[in-house]
């Protein structure tokens, strides 16, 4: 079972991704971009902090770095970890 608080970060990080890349291609407002732009930048932190809690791996703690999908990667990848530990 994956993290709950880690699975809502990642979703989050990526949502609010979209929403600024999306602002910048059309109305470029800059109040959406400052009132997502923090909430983007608290969720990858948190992506980060939380993947090097539960990550065993260098890899899926790299891959909390990657802005925007890192935090998909990591769920990923910790799956994957708990599949392996089980299946061992």
């Amino acid at each position: 079972m994956t993290p709950v608080p880690l699975r809502i970060a990642a979703t989050a990080e990526l949502a609010t991704l979209l929403v600024l890349f999306t602002n910048l291609a059309t109305v470029h407002s800059p109040v959406v971009a400052s009132a997502i732009g923090p909430v983007h930048g608290c969720s990858y932190l948190f992506v980060i902090v939380l993947a090097i809690r539960e990550a065993r791996s260098a890899g899926t703690r790299a891959a909390a770095l990657i802005p925007g999908v890192g935090g998909l990667l990591v769920l990923r990848r910790l799956a994957t970890e708990r599949r392996r530990g089980r299946a061992s």
